[in-house]
């Protein structure tokens, strides 16, 4: 009896030895990987896939994991940064005022597996993101450059020191207005055309 029972202890803890929590996570990028290989040229005026793996790389080179996106369009860049924080344990709330893109980038969320890692709103932004509790370490704002300053005011606030906020297709002459608001601020540090067509904003100090 005695030696049925060490035998089954064994049986048991061997398992253990072999932890295989790396598995779906190799699945996963595995299944990214195709799904945004079998999309290529179907983004519509979407970000290219050089911008998205800007922004999956910077997420995943700070350790983000308190993202928010402005203007998910059909998804594009949502995947890429959901893919990012698959990896830091993080999640990405994203933000869409048109309701047919919105189902749409559903779909595409799923279908590329990544469903768990985006909370994805069909909602007006400025009256939304004043009510995110927040606090965030990276936002992409991928939305009408003429309400750009409206966007990164009703989300600056919750931004921590170290955080980044991602101005698409923003240059450092257009929009001049934004772009000098940007540059006036004492507790923020901002960069153009960083790799590709960002205007990033990194929050150096509280005020």
């Amino acid at each position: 009896m005695k030696k049925l029972a060490i035998t089954t202890l064994l049986l048991i803890l061997v398992p253990a030895l072999f932890p295989q929590s790396s598995a779906p996570a190799v699945d996963l990028d595995k299944k990214v990987r195709t799904y945004l290989n079998s999309q290529k040229g179907k983004w519509g005026h979407s970000i290219p896939d050089s911008d998205g793996k800007i922004l999956h790389d910077l997420i995943i080179k700070n350790n983000y994991t308190r993202a928010v996106e402005i203007g998910t369009g059909i998804g594009h860049s949502a995947i890429w940064m959901a893919w990012a924080l698959s990896k830091t344990g993080g999640k990405l709330i994203t933000i869409d005022i048109n309701e047919p893109r919105y189902r749409e980038a559903l779909a595409r969320f799923r279908e590329a597996g990544l469903s768990a890692y985006i909370d994805a709103r069909s909602a007006d932004a400025l009256k939304l993101l004043p009510e995110l509790p927040g606090p965030f370490d990276f936002v992409f704002m991928d939305a009408p450059t003429i309400l750009a300053r409206k966007f990164f005011d009703s989300v600056s606030s919750n931004l921590v020191v170290g955080g980044r906020y991602i101005s698409h297709g923003v240059s450092e002459g257009d929009p001049a207005e934004y772009v000098n608001y940007l540059k006036s601020l004492k507790n923020y540090q901002t960069t153009f055309n960083t790799g590709g067509d960002f205007c990033a904003t990194l929050k150096t100090s509280e005020r």
